[in-house]
């Protein structure tokens, strides 16, 4: 992953000052993978299916290799942003949080699906995070092979580190198709796990208070 910052942020003037406020460069992620053979890896889908025993020589199954290596291209694949922060002028030190963001990935001992959702709540510090940047600190950490212990982790260490907030709380819940679809075939079954640092993890107050908007309390 790499973060640069650049001159992304809209400068905002006081009509009092006769100084226009600094502008504060946005931070551009970028996620550069090792490069990627697309024609490598559709022939190596094609020898995986046929030393399972399926041939690919039929109309309907001659083009799933190039179609596997793409779709697992596209899996493993983040888009870049820009982690957009405003000045928290009014002083807001009440929660932010973003429920049910889409999680997707694949469970890197199997690849096989992991689909679920996550939610992501932060307490304000002296900047506050344009809301759809949460969904996409999530898409970024979880388009690589993963365990939903460590992805969790690391969208809370993540905005922590570069928002600098009171606190910061993840809840990802999942449902795991190497549970549900392939040994022990625990359909309908979802695995919860949380991160809390800061205040929410210190302060008992703002801790119930995000978990029982997560609806992650007992």
């Amino acid at each position: 992953m790499t973060e640069r910052s650049h001159r992304g942020t809209t400068r905002v003037d006081d009509p009092y000052d006769d100084e226009p406020a600094p502008v504060r460069p946005a931070l551009r992620v970028v996620h550069e993978p090792e490069e990627i053979d697309l024609a490598a890896a559709e022939a190596a889908a094609g020898q995986f299916l046929r030393a399972l025993g399926i041939s690919t020589a039929s109309e309907s199954l001659r083009g799933t290799p190039g179609r596997m290596a793409r779709a697992y291209a596209e899996l493993f694949s983040p888009r870049p942003f820009d982690l957009t922060t405003f000045p928290n002028d009014e002083g807001y030190d009440e929660l932010v949080l973003a429920r049910r963001i889409p999680v997707r990935t694949v469970c890197e001992h199997h690849l096989l699906p992991v689909v679920g959702t996550a939610h992501v709540g932060y307490l304000p510090g002296a900047r506050i995070l344009g809301l759809s940047k949460l969904a996409r600190v999530v898409e970024h950490f979880a388009c690589r092979p993963q365990v939903q212990e460590r992805l969790t982790k690391q969208v809370a260490d993540w905005l922590q580190t570069h928002l600098e907030p009171k606190g910061v709380g993840v809840v990802i819940e999942a449902e795991h198709a190497c549970m549900t679809l392939r040994g022990v075939q625990a359909a309908g079954s979802s695995t919860l796990t949380s991160t809390l640092l800061g205040l929410l993890r210190s302060d008992a107050r703002s801790r119930g208070e995000f978990l029982a908007l997560t609806g992650t309390t007992p």
